[in-house]
C-alpha cells in the first residue's frame, strides 16, 4: 500500500539552519508480517519491544521485536466454540503478563516464562475491559491490579503463576467499586508517595472521569488482602464530566510514555500525562503528582485541555470536498508531545501544548476495521492493528518543535531546555531577556542576555539607562566567562569595567553603613553590612578567577581612586605582587601584617629588600621566617644583620643576628669566608668583655676540615678590641707561639702563657724557650722565689741551672738550695745510669764476638738417600748445600732456583760470578773470594722457607710443564 505524501503536514520554521528539508516529524509505515496468517485479527497488545496479536481461531502471536521478530506461537487450552473468541488482551509494561479476555467471560493468565495461558476460574464471567497495572512494575507477579469490567465493576486481584496443577492463579478477587454508570473503559493508578503508601487512581467511563487519591491498605502478608479498597470505597472521588458525550459512543483511557533517555530532562517533564478520549473530544492534561491531597484532582482538571472533534482536520468526500459532518476518533493514545487519534481511517496527531495538527494522513482502505491504536509506554514506539495488517507510527525528532511553542507560551526555561541549535537557544535567551526586562526584573535578564548574541551595547545600555549596577555587573560576569581565551582586548576591557563596578557598589554600601540610612530597597544597616560581605567575597573570587584577564597597572589605578585598601592588598596578593604589599604594610609599620606576607611567598629579591628594616623592628620573628627559607643568599642579608647588630642593644645570647648567622655556619654548613667574618666582628665588637662566645667558635673552627675565616682579619679586629684571648688562640692557630706568649705575658695571663708553651710538645727545644720566656716573667713579678720555681716545674724541660740567670743578684743561694742539691742528685743519677749502659753495651759487644767464631763449627747430618728439594735426586750425588732450617738443594738446582726467583740485577750478578768462576779466569785468593761471594749469592737464604718463598704466592701450585696426573685425585 502506498501513501500519499501530500497529506502530510510539515511546520515551516525559520531556524532550518542549511535549510535543508526537514523530515516528518510522523511517518505511518506498513510492517511486513513474516508468519502464515490462518484467520484475521481480534486482539492486539504491545509493551516492552514486544507485540502481542490474537486471531479467531484462538492462536495467539508473541513477536519480538528487540530479537529479530522472533516468533512465539500458542493457543488457548479449549476451542473458541466453547470458551468464545477472544475479545480483548491485556500485556503489561515489562511484557511479563497477559491477560485474556473472550466473548463467552472466559479469562486465562499467561506469564512470559509459561507455554500455556491457565483460566482465571475466579474470574469467570467477568468481561474485562480495562485493567490497571501495578506501580513497581514486577515481573515474578502482578502484585495488586485493578480491573476494570464492562458492566461498570472495579476489582482488585493479585496474580501470581503456580506450577502446581490444582492451584489457583489468583491469590485473591475482590470487588472494591460499582460506578453509577456505563462500563469502565479505562483505568490507571500510580504512586504519589511511598511513606505513607498514597495512591492515585483514575477510572474512566464513556461520559466521566474520576480521580481519587488516598492512603493504600497495608496487609502483613503480601498478597493478602485488597489494598486499594480503602481509597475506592472511602475517599470521595472528583468528577470529571462531559455531559454532551454519548454513553455509546467510542471512550478510552491513554497514557503517555515513560520519559527516555532522548528526552528533556526529568525537571522539564516531573510528570506523565493522560487523555480520555469521549465521542466529543479528548480531554487531557499532567498527571500532577503534587500536592498529594484532595486538592489534586481539582486542579488537575483545571489545568487539563480540551481538544474537540472540531478541531480536527475535515474529512475528504468521495467528491474531493470536505465532508460536512465529522465523526469522533474511535481511538487515541499519548506520545510524549502529541495526542495520536485514529479518525474515519485516518491518522490524525496533533501537539498536546498547542492544537496544531502535525500529520493527517489515510491508512485504512474502505470498508476495512482497525482493532485500535497501541503505545509501547516502555519504549516509546506507537502502532495500529487493523484486523489484518500492522502499521507503525514512528516519530522523528518529536520534540524539535517544542521550544517555538513553550517559547510563545512565555515558558522560557522549559524552551531553553528544548532548544537545540545555537540559533534557537538565541532566539530563547533574547525573548526571555527582552520579556524580563519589561517586568522590571533585571537581575534574571541579565543572566539571559547573558547567554544571548543580542548586541553587548544595546544590554549594557539598557541597564546602565535604568541606574541597574547590579544587573550590569552580572551580564558582565556571564559575557566574561564565555568569551573566548583568544578575545584577548575584549575580556581585558569587560574585566576592567567589573572591578570599577565592584568598587563602586562596595563604596555604596560603606556610605550606607557609616551613615545608617536605609537603602532604597529597604534594607537596614544589618543587612547592609551583610551584602557588604557578600558582595566584597564576590570580588575576591572573581579577582582570583579572572586575575589573568586584568592588567595590573589599570586595576591598581582603578582600586586606588576608590581608596579601597583591603581590595588593593588582595588583588596584589592574588597576582603574587608580595613586592607591593610588604610595602605597603611596611610603610605603616604594620609588622605582623608584614611577617605574614613574607611567609607566603619565596622571591628572595623581597627578603633581601625589607631585611633591614624588618630585623630593627621584628628580628626574632624575622630570623624564624628566614631559616624556614632554603633559597637566601645570606651574604646578601649581611648589612641588613650588621644594621640590627649595630642598633640593637641586647646580650649576645639574644642577638637575632648571632643566631641567623650561627644557623648559616651550622645548618647549613656555609664555608664563605663573609659569613665566618661577619660572625667574628659581632662578636669581637660586643660590649662585653666576656669571650666565651667568641672563643666558642674559633675553637670549633681548629677542629674545621678547613678553616673558614680570615686570620689575619680576626686578628685585627681582636687586637682592634682588647680580645686577649681570641688573640692568643688565633696566633696559636697560626702556629705563631712565640708571638702569642709574648701577647699573654704582655697582659699578664700567665696561666694563657703556660698553655700555649705547653702545646710545643713536637718541638722541645721551642717549648723551653717558651718556657723560658715565661719563667723570665714569672721570676720577676713573683715575690717568693720558691712560689715561682713551683710553678716553673710544671715544665719537666727547664733545669735549675737555666732559671739562675733570671734571678735577682741580691738573691740568696739559700732561697733554693735544695733545688740545686736535687739538680746534683739528678746529674749523679745519670751519670750512673750511663755507666751502667756503657757495661753493658762491651758486655753484649763481647758475646756477639763469641757467636761469631763458633758459627765456623756448626753442622749438620746428612742422611743416607736424603734428596734434593728441587729435583729430588739423591743429594750425595753431587755438590750440596744444607741449611738451619734442615732443607737440602744441590748446589746448581739452588743457584738455578734462585735466579729464577731473584731480581733482575740480582740474577744478572749470579751468572757473571757463575762465568768468572767457571772458566777459571781467578785463581789463589782471587778465585776464593769469588767462590765466597757465590756462596752468599746463591746460599744466602734458603728458598722454601726466606723471603724469596713469600714472593711467590700468585704462583701457581701447578704450572703447564707439570704432569698434571700426578695431582688427579
Amino acid at each position: 500500500m502506498e501513501f500519499d505524501p501530500s497529506n502530510t503536514y510539515i511546520p515551516t520554521t525559520d531556524f532550518n539552519e542549511g535549510n535543508e528539508e526537514l523530515l516528518p516529524i510522523f511517518n505511518v509505515e506498513r510492517v511486513q508480517l513474516q508468519f502464515s496468517r490462518p484467520s484475521d485479527f481480534v486482539a492486539a497488545q504491545v509493551a516492552n519491544n514486544a507485540i502481542v496479536l490474537a486471531f479467531t481461531t484462538g492462536r495467539i502471536l508473541r513477536i519480538d521485536l528487540e530479537n529479530a521478530g522472533e516468533i512465539e506461537d500458542l493457543d488457548l487450552p479449549k476451542k473458541p466454540t466453547e470458551i468464545g473468541v477472544i475479545r480483548r488482551m491485556f500485556l503489561d509494561p515489562t511484557a511479563s503478563h497477559l491477560i485474556i479476555s473472550t466473548t463467552f467471560g472466559e479469562n486465562f493468565y499467561l506469564h512470559s516464562q509459561s507455554k500455556q495461558p491457565k483460566n482465571l476460574s475466579r474470574l469467570k464471567g467477568v468481561s474485562i475491559e480495562s485493567i490497571a497495572w501495578n506501580p513497581s512494575q514486577p515481573t515474578a507477579s502482578t502484585r495488586e491490579i485493578l480491573l476494570g469490567t464492562s458492566d461498570g465493576n472495579v476489582y482488585e486481584t493479585y496474580i501470581e503463576p503456580s506450577p502446581e496443577f490444582y492451584r489457583r492463579e489468583e491469590k485473591y478477587v475482590k470487588g472494591i467499586y460499582k460506578a453509577p454508570e456505563g462500563p469502565i473503559v479505562g483505568i490507571w493508578t500510580d504512586t504519589l508517595s511511598t511513606r505513607p503508601y498514597v495512591r492515585r487512581v483514575l477510572l474512566a467511563m464513556p461520559t466521566k472521569l474520576l480521580h481519587f487519591v488516598g492512603k493504600a491498605s497495608q496487609p502483613s502478608n503480601e498478597g493478602s488482602g485488597s489494598i486499594f479498597a480503602k481509597i475506592l470505597d472511602g475517599e470521595t472521588p472528583v468528577v470529571h464530566e462531559s455531559e454532551a458525550s454519548s454513553p455509546e459512543g467510542p471512550s478510552q483511557l491513554a497514557i503517555s510514555p515513560e520519559p527516555q533517555g532522548s528526552l528533556p530532562t526529568e525537571t522539564s517533564i516531573p510528570n506523565r500525562n493522560y487523555a480520555w478520549l469521549s465521542s466529543q473530544g479528548v480531554f487531557h492534561g499532567e498527571l500532577l503528582s503534587d500536592p498529594d491531597s484532595d486538592n489534586l484532582g481539582n486542579r488537575l482538571f483545571a489545568e487539563s485541555k480540551f481538544f474537540a472533534n472540531s478541531q480536527l482536520p475535515p474529512a475528504i468526500g468521495p467528491s474531493g470536498r470536505p465532508r460536512a459532518s465529522q465523526e469522533p476518533a474511535v481511538s487515541a493514545i499519548l506520545s510524549p508531545w502529541h495526542i495520536i487519534q485514529l479518525v474515519q481511517g485516518r491518522i490524525v496527531i496533533s501537539n498536546r501544548l498547542d492544537d496544531s495538527i502535525v500529520l493527517d494522513q489515510n491508512v485504512l482502505e474502505p470498508g476495512q476495521s482497525a482493532l485500535g491504536l497501541f503505545a509501547d509506554l516502555t519504549k516509546n514506539t506507537f502502532w495500529l492493528v487493523t484486523s489484518d495488517e500492522l502499521f507503525e507510527i514512528s516519530a522523528n525528532d518529536e520534540n524539535r518543535d517544542i521550544w517555538r511553542i513553550m517559547l510563545k507560551a512565555q515558558k522560557f526555561d522549559a524552551a531553553s531546555q528544548f532548544a537545540k541549535t545555537p540559533a534557537e537557544k538565541d532566539a530563547v535567551a533574547t525573548a526571555s531577556g527582552d520579556f524580563l526586562v519589561n517586568k522590571k526584573q533585571y537581575l534574571e535578564a541579565a543572566t539571559v542576555y547573558g547567554r544571548s548574541t543580542k548586541p553587548f551595547e544595546q544590554v549594557a545600555l539598557t541597564f546602565i539607562d535604568n541606574d541597574e549596577q547590579d544587573a550590569l555587573r552580572k551580564y558582565l560576569l556571564i559575557k566574561l566567562s564565555i568569551l573566548k581565551k583568544s578575545s584577548t582586548m575584549q575580556r581585558m576591557m569587560v574585566a576592567a569595567w567589573l572591578i570599577e563596578l565592584y568598587m563602586a557598589k562596595l563604596n555604596i554600601l560603606d556610605d550606607t553603613i557609616i551613615t545608617r540610612a536605609e537603602l532604597a530597597e529597604g534594607m537596614n544597616t544589618a543587612e547592609s553590612k551583610d551584602q557588604l560581605s557578600l558582595i566584597r567575597q564576590e570580588f575576591q573570587d572573581f579577582v582570583s578567577k579572572y586575575k589573568a584577564d586584568l592588567d595590573v597597572k589599570t586595576t591598581y589605578e582603578v582600586i586606588s581612586s576608590h581608596g579601597r585598601e583591603e581590595e588593593l592588598l588582595h588583588f596584589a596578593t592574588v597576582v603574587d605582587d608580595y613586592s607591593y604589599v610588604l610595602q605597603y604594610w611596611v610603610q605603616r609599620d604594620r609588622w605582623q601584617e608584614s611577617l605574614a606576607v613574607l611567609k607566603k611567598q619565596t622571591n628572595p629579591n623581597n627578603f633581601y629588600k625589607y631585611s633591614s628594616v624588618l630585623m630593627v623592628n621584628v628580628p626574632v620573628e624575622l630570623v624564624d621566617i628566614l631559616m624556614r627559607q632554603s633559597n637566601l643568599d645570606p651574604l646578601r642579608l649581611i648589612p641588613a644583620l650588621l644594621n640590627y647588630n649595630k642598633l640593637a642593644n641586647v646580650p649576645l645570647n639574644q642577638n637575632q643576628a648571632i643566631r641567623y648567622l650561627n644557623f648559616v655556619i651550622n645548618q647549613l654548613q656555609s664555608t664563605n669566608p663573609s659569613i665566618h667574618n661577619t660572625l667574628i666582628s659581632i662578636y669581637a665588637a660586643a660590649p662585653t668583655k666576656d669571650e666565651t662566645a667568641l672563643l666558642s667558635y674559633l675553637r670549633a673552627q681548629t677542629f674545621a676540615q678547613e678553616q673558614s675565616y680570615d686570620a689575619d682579619f680576626a686578628l685585627r679586629l681582636c687586637i682592634q678590641h682588647q680580645r686577649v684571648q681570641s688573640c692568643v688562640h688565633i696566633y696559636t692557630s697560626m702556629s705563631q707561639y712565640r708571638r702569642a706568649v709574648d701577647l699573654a705575658l704582655k697582659h699578664d695571663e700567665i696561666e694563657l702563657a703556660s698553655s700555649v708553651a705547653d702545646r710545643c710538645d713536637g718541638n722541645p727545644a721551642l717549648r723551653k724557650k717558651l718556657w723560658l720566656a715565661i719563667a723570665k716573667e714569672v721570676i720577676k713579678k713573683t715575690s717568693g722565689i720558691k712560689a715561682a720555681i713551683e710553678f716553673l716545674k710544671r715544665c719537666e724541660l727547664l733545669r735549675i741551672e737555666d732559671l739562675i740567670p733570671f734571678f735577682p743578684d741580691f738573691v740568696i743561694i739559700d732561697d733554693f738550695k735544695e733545688e740545686i742539691c736535687q739538680a746534683l742528685e739528678e746529674y749523679s743519677q745519670h751519670i750512673d745510669s750511663l755507666k751502667q749502659e756503657m757495661d753493658e753495651s762491651a758486655l753484649t759487644a763481647l758475646h756477639i764476638k763469641s757467636d761469631i767464631k763458633s758459627l765456623d763449627q756448626r753442622y749438620t747430618i746428612v742422611e743416607p738417600g736424603e734428596r734434593c728439594y728441587i729435583c729430588r735426586l739423591p743429594l750425595l750425588a753431587r755438590q750440596f748445600f744444607v741449611f738451619p732450617c734442615q732443607h737440602a738443594f744441590h748446589s746448581d738446582c739452588l743457584g738455578k732456583r734462585v735466579v729464577e726467583l731473584a731480581g733482575v740485577g740480582e740474577a744478572t750478578r749470579i751468572k757473571k760470578v757463575q762465568g768468572e768462576v767457571g772458566r777459571g779466569i781467578y785463581t789463589g785468593k782471587r778465585r776464593e773470594r769469588a767462590l765466597r761471594e757465590l756462596d752468599e749469592l746463591v746460599a744466602g737464604a734458603c728458598v722454601l722457607c726466606s723471603d724469596m718463598a713469600v714472593k711467590q704466592i700468585d704462583e701457581p701450585f701447578v704450572v703447564s710443564s707439570d704432569n698434571r696426573n700426578e695431582w688427579a685425585l
